[in-house]
């Protein structure tokens, strides 16, 4: 244990420590295991800085890599056409940057967060279009190996992204309130109604934004977009956060009007919600195409296809986060959010299984669905998922914010599920956290640490502190954290030492010194040699040793 390397220069301290470590056994216990999680994540954020930062040119920048292979610690490549290209994409490393700002704040060393700082500030000052938008997310980033902008086409796209812009703003508050508004002017086809598209378009002027009349009306309208809920989301936070941070009221008002437009596409009777608002136009709706014929009666749209948790994993998660920010403010969206688990749980959730059945949002499962007929979807929509860590996080978070009993019971059947044991029939009430529970999601830990704020029993904070140390023994080799031993490249996005920095601001009662995850990550999505189209969680992260 490398007490002195992570408490230095304060040695006072350190002899403080030592004292009290031998005239207090627990305090002692307490010591290490805080040493060993602040070790790991110190070790994991200085090869982040010294092996991952920009270093391949004759003028290298503050730029990050996206993630080095550990055995080589030769940086992530993208391959298309013949070309080799390192990654560095801006969006995906914002729970890096949360990362190295919350171990800034817990101990005090100023380097992690000012190398994040600098990566911000020059992505702005140098990479940023004309128009305010980033060259960032699912189709653009930096090829480190010439300087030059990369990817598959020249759009904007963001899909549960949630970057940190609080950090952003603190950096560059000019150009990242520019670029809060030019994410809506870039996606927002048509103001009146709420059309929009997961691509946006650089170079357009400013326009109207904020001053646009407002329609609204019914929902499932034409559309010439695809409002996807994953690039909405990310719209709504950028609302409320421009809002929150920079007194921005309208963007509040649009983000509200947007999150409005999803709750009304839910279904009347069930609650169930929607996935998108619009339809395409002219009978174009994927869904409607393939599956009207086998639903006679029942309405049949790709907003009302619920076939997976995702709008209620990262969609609750990061609902719940903007109502937890507007506080007062966005009580209607925290009711909302509160609503919309419900229905989930109520219509869809076997807790008997943890499965989760595919749906139409009227109720109707898709489980029995044929698919003689082709089209876009594939008979996965048909199979039940498990209710993922995602999940239980969202109902963790949400029963604290709201109280509701059915999200307690709903995240104490996934909490043992996923093998935490019985966290009681109410909150403190009882819990059983098994001697061999080996979890080691950090997905887990923060829904535990939720649970803890709303409930401080001691087995609550007990079995946060097993899945901080299931965490070090089963994710952590070497400085990095990874799924496994086995897999070749390593992330610098990941959440384990997010989670790990979090549980310990827990432990020495300060939670706010660490950001909040609010359920985003980053993704390339594009074609890649000898694959086609596919993401870099397939082709570079999910890679292991033959």
């Amino acid at each position: 244990m490398q007490l002195r390397s992570i408490l230095n220069p304060c040695a006072a301290v350190v002899v403080f420590l030592a004292a009290a470590a031998q005239a207090f056994p627990a305090f002692a216990e307490f010591t290490a295991a805080t040493t060993g999680r602040i070790d790991a994540v110190r070790r994991f954020a200085d090869l982040a800085l010294d092996k991952g930062r920009d270093r391949y040119r004759e003028a290298p920048t503050p730029l990050f890599v996206d993630g080095l292979n550990v055995d080589t610690l030769e940086p992530v490549r993208w391959q298309y056409k013949g070309e080799s290209w390192i990654c560095s994409n801006l969006a995906s490393q914002q729970n890096l940057f949360r990362t190295l700002t919350g171990l800034t704040r817990l101990t005090g060393d100023a380097r992690y967060k000012e190398a994040a700082k600098e990566a911000i500030a020059w992505h702005f000052d140098h990479l940023a279009r004309p128009c305010g938008l980033l060259q960032w997310g699912g189709h653009r980033f930096v090829d480190l190996a010439t300087g030059n902008i990369v990817g598959e086409q020249d759009t904007h796209e963001l899909k549960w992204s949630f970057p940190f812009y609080e950090l952003m703003l603190e950096v560059i508050p000019g150009a990242t309130a520019a670029f809060l508004k030019a994410f809506w002017n870039a996606h927002i086809l048509d103001w009146s109604v709420l059309d929009m598209n997961r691509h946006g378009r650089y170079g357009l002027s400013p326009g109207p934004l904020w001053d646009h009349d407002y329609a609204g009306g019914e929902p499932f309208f034409p559309s010439r977009g695809l409002t996807f809920l994953n690039t909405g989301s990310d719209l709504m936070y950028a609302g409320v956060m421009l809002h929150a941070l920079n007194g921005d009221e309208g963007a509040l008002t649009w983000a509200m009007r947007l999150m409005k437009r999803y709750v009304d596409a839910r279904n009347p009777f069930t609650g169930l919600g929607a996935y998108q608002y619009g339809t395409l136009a002219n009978n174009n709706d994927r869904a409607l195409r393939q599956f009207a014929p086998d639903f006679p009666g029942h309405v049949v749209l790709e907003g009302t296809l619920l076939a997976s948790g995702g709008i209620y994993s990262y969609g609750g998660v990061s609902q719940l986060r903007m109502a937890e920010r507007l506080g007062d403010a966005g009580s209607d969206m925290l009711e909302w959010a509160r609503e919309g688990l419900v229905a989930y749980a109520s219509h869809a959730y076997d807790p008997d299984t943890n499965l989760l059945t595919p749906m139409l949002t009227d109720g109707t499962p898709l489980t029995d669905l044929s698919m003689d007929r082709a089209g876009y979807y594939s008979a996965g929509i048909t199979r039940p998922s498990q209710a993922d860590a995602l999940l239980f996080y969202a109902y963790a978070l949400g029963f604290r914010l709201t109280g509701d009993e059915t999200l307690w019971r709903t995240a104490r059947n996934m909490g043992r599920a996923h093998g935490l044991g019985d966290l009681g029939e109410a909150p403190g009430t009882n819990p059983e956290i098994p001697e061999d529970m080996a979890a080691s999601d950090p997905q887990l830990l923060f829904g535990v640490l939720e649970l803890l704020r709303a409930a401080p029993h001691p087995s609550y904070r007990d079995l946060a502190v097993r899945l901080g140390d299931n965490i070090l023994a089963q994710r952590y080799f070497n400085g990095f954290f990874l799924p496994s031993a086995d897999h070749v490249n390593a992330n610098f996005d990941v959440l384990e030492p997010l989670a790990l920095l979090a549980l310990e601001a827990s432990l020495q009662d300060k939670a706010d010194a660490v950001p909040d995850w609010p359920a985003g990550r980053g993704y390339i999505h594009g074609p890649h040699d000898g694959v086609g189209r596919t993401t870099d969680a397939t082709v570079i992260w999910s890679k292991r040793r033959n």
